[in-house]
């Protein structure tokens, strides 16, 4: 699994949502968001290029950025890595503290119900 930090993160979400785009596109794009320069994106996408998270395409002297990893496929990854590392992989735990400390919504909870009775 890719191991991708919180501001890689904006980075991705950006590619998965829009992508491909240039630094360029990048940048206006994530100007409300974020305080980055272009050369802070750069510094990111080269990191997430030398994961394998991002590839791109020259076109002239333009490169076109895209994600390389499936969006889906990172999240459960990256949730299982969660899981393991805070609730010791013990998704009753996990769920029931989100339950008792109010972070799920009457909405999220009828969710779950609903995807536990799928099963």
């Amino acid at each position: 699994m890719i191991r991708i930090s919180d501001a890689e993160w904006k980075v991705m979400d950006l590619l998965w949502r829009e992508g491909p785009l240039t630094i360029t596109q990048m940048t206006h794009r994530m100007e409300g968001d974020t305080d980055w320069s272009k050369n802070i994106i750069i510094t990111y996408l080269n990191r997430l290029l030398e994961k394998g998270a991002v590839s791109y395409e020259q076109r002239g002297r333009t490169k076109w950025f895209s994600a390389a990893i499936d969006q889906r496929e990172t999240a459960v990854g990256e949730s299982r890595s969660f899981l393991d590392r805070v609730f010791r992989g013990n998704l009753g735990l996990m769920v029931s503290t989100l339950v008792s400390e109010e972070a799920l919504s009457v909405e999220e909870i009828a969710e779950l119900k609903k995807a536990l009775s799928e099963l």
